[in-house]
Formats: structure tokens, sequence, C-alpha cells
């Protein structure tokens, strides 16, 4: 189920508007005869942080290179504002293995007009909150795979972006320094920054202001993590053990959860409050019940 949303018309050519507001509408990408992005519209306002779900080949990174620039869709609307004003953590390392860390903030920073004073101080805070301050002479290339994507979320907020867009960015980091990058990340929202990011991680999903879902490159559900488990259709039950009648069900920790669109849980199962993770997988499970349509 779709939450309702403003859809513009479809443009005969990608056209990109700086507004306050960034993100995609009915934007719809190409790679040869397959559709990688079909008909997404995700809204990304200052002061907030806005996730976009979805497994593997849903589309995630396309839609974080579409809104920053470094694809350019076949058809829709890109808003966003000047480059020099978008940070941006790719999918990839996102630092210069060659160079130290202080050479990649002094590199990155230096691009963006950040230099001096001003830069060392925006530096000495990010890397301290990082860990990252006692690993200033080490390359980049050197570094644990968590640390590499510390030192990109550092680079991606040197600059004090307007619009930050982060894809996957706690993806191989420890749960503490988890915590710690989503402090900076809501930090940068409280102080303006529009925040788009994709992520694996339900519970971080949870924490955003406005929720996307794709499936294979079309958008599932959207809404706040409120609105897009209200729109769940049918009952969630939980059961100990598999079902013996048929029904869709998937495991959950120790147990199953079971899934009816008809609201008829089978026995052995007890209707229960669903949360975001248990939305965003009955989703999927309607859109493959109804041919892949969302």
């Amino acid at each position: 189920m779709r939450l309702p949303c403003t859809i513009m018309a479809r443009a005969p050519q990608p056209r990109v508007e700086s507004v306050s507001i960034y993100g995609l509408e009915e934007v719809e990408v190409r790679f040869g005869r397959r559709a990688a992005l079909s008909g997404v519209t995700l809204n990304v306002p200052p002061s907030a942080v806005t996730a976009v779900v979805g497994g593997d080949g849903s589309g995630k990174t396309t839609a974080m290179r579409v809104l920053v620039g470094a694809i350019a869709p076949h058809s829709g609307l890109v808003r966003r504002p000047d480059r020099r004003e978008v940070g941006y953590l790719p999918a990839t390392s996102g630092v210069y293995v060659d160079l130290t860390v202080a050479e990649n903030v002094t590199f990155v920073g230096a691009a963006f007009g950040a230099r001096g004073l001003e830069l060392a101080q925006r530096s000495d805070r990010l890397l301290e909150r990082t860990g990252l301050s006692a690993a200033r002479d080490r390359l980049a290339g050197e570094l644990s795979g968590g640390m590499r994507r510390k030192l990109a979320l550092v680079l991606a907020l040197l600059h004090e972006p307007r619009l930050l867009v982060l894809d996957e960015p706690t993806t191989g980091v420890d749960p503490v320094s988890r915590v710690e990058l989503w402090r900076l990340i809501g930090a940068a929202a409280a102080t303006g920054a529009a925040v788009a990011l994709t992520t694996t991680y339900i519970e971080e999903a949870e924490r955003a202001a406005w929720v996307l879902v794709l499936e294979s490159g079309r958008p599932l559900v959207s809404g706040t993590p409120e609105e897009v488990i209200a729109a769940i259709p049918g009952q969630v039950g939980q059961a100990d053990s598999r079902p013996e009648q048929p029904a869709a069900c998937w495991r959950r920790g120790a147990g199953w959860r079971v899934w009816s669109r008809e609201r008829k849980l089978p026995s052995g199962s007890g209707a229960i409050e669903p949360d975001l993770e248990d939305a965003v997988t009955v989703a999927a499970l309607a859109a493959e019940q109804a041919g892949g349509e969302p």
C-alpha cells in the first residue's frame, strides 16, 4: 500500500530545481532494458532524517546517486542545492586510501573552501567524536573497514552541507561507534541539514522522520514509521513454531511471524502489535502476492 503523495507531471527531460525541500519526484532510471528506479518520489526536508529501506537490488544506492547528481534520471524531477552544499557518503569507501586521515581532511576541506582555523576546529571536533584523533597520521588504506566508514562520514560533514546524503553510513561499524555516528547525523539535522540515508538496519530507520521502502526499484510504502506500520493490510501474528496451515510467515528471533491479509491467523499463533520491521516485510510479501506491483 502506498500512502498518498503529491505527484509531479513526468518531464520529458530530467530537470533540477534548487529549493529548500530536496528530493526526487516520479524519477525513472534505466540501465539498458532494466528499470533500476520507476516512479520513485522522495522528499528530504531540512532539519530531518529521511530513510530509504530495501534489500539488495532494491534501488537504494541508485536513488542516492540520482539525488547527488552522480546519475542523470531518464525522467522525473530532482531537487537539490548547489553541489558545493551537498555532502555525500557513497556505498564504497568514500576516502582517499593513499592519503593519511589528516591529508584526507585537508584535501576535502580545501575542495569545499574550508581552510585554516575554521577547518582545524571542525575536523578536530569530528575526529574526536568518531575516535579517529589518534589515527591522524595513518593512511586511510590501512584503517579497518569501520574506521574508513567513520572517516568518510567526517569528510561528508566537514563543510556543513545543506543536503547530507549517506549510503549505508553505519555498515561495518561496531555497535558502540554506530551510536556516536547517529549522534553526529542527528546533530547535522538539528542544525538544519536535510539528511537522506539508506540503511539495512530497521531499528535505524525507526529513528527517521520519514521512511521510503523500495523493492526492485519501485516504492512499496512511504510515510512516518507510524504511518508505514499503520498501512499494513490484514493482521500480523506470532507463533513459537512454523504454522502447519498455509500462511505467509518468516523467522523472527526464536519464533515465527505470521501475516494474514484476511485477518484470520492460523491456529497456534496470536495477534501482535507489529513494528517497522514487520511492516517492511509485509509490504514486500503483499507486493509479491499482487504479482510484483506495489
